[in-house]
């Protein structure tokens, strides 16, 4: 693995905090990366053997239900500093919401103002517990992220809001 992307870095930098499972990877992405960078559970599967194949993470423990724990090794951890030192590049944001705001003009007025009310619901809920997040925060970077999470759930709401639902 000459170069780490994105999805294995974010492995990387959970593994930081101790050995976890698939399933913990999983989870644990979802709650600190969810309001901007996803991560599905088959990406965490496939990337987990070949961190293990370029030496970056080494089998742990064996857990409940034949699962098992992943350690990051020492030059997991170099590659990880690496990375954090590199350039970024291009954001790139992909939402199936703003996709379908897209062709919203193809539903019929009831299925438009179902996604928004519901996506409404959504953005609402995500914007409090951003919120939260934010004011519970310790670590300065883990506040700014809250909060930028809270930021972003606000502008899509006022999307929302400007969006034809009649």
């Amino acid at each position: 693995m000459s170069e780490l992307n994105a999805t294995a870095a974010a492995l990387l930098g959970l593994l930081h905090e101790g050995p976890q499972t698939g399933g913990q990877l999983v989870a644990a992405a979802r709650d600190r990366f969810g309001s901007f960078f996803s991560v599905t559970r088959s990406q965490v599967y496939r990337e987990l053997p070949a961190l293990a194949s370029a030496g970056l993470v080494r089998l742990g423990k064996q857990g409940p239900r034949s699962s098992q724990q992943y350690v990051i090794t020492a030059a997991g951890k170099k590659a990880f500093k690496t990375w954090l030192g590199g350039e970024p590049g291009p954001d790139h944001l992909r939402s199936p919401l703003i996709l379908r705001l897209v062709h919203a003009s193809a539903l019929t007025t009831k299925q438009r103002a179902a996604l928004v009310d519901s996506a409404k619901r959504v953005y609402a809920d995500e914007a409090e517990a951003a919120k939260s997040a934010a004011k519970s925060a310790e670590d300065p970077y883990a506040k700014a992220v809250a909060e930028f999470g809270a930021a972003r759930a606000r502008a899509v709401l006022k999307l929302l809001d400007s969006i034809p639902t009649s």
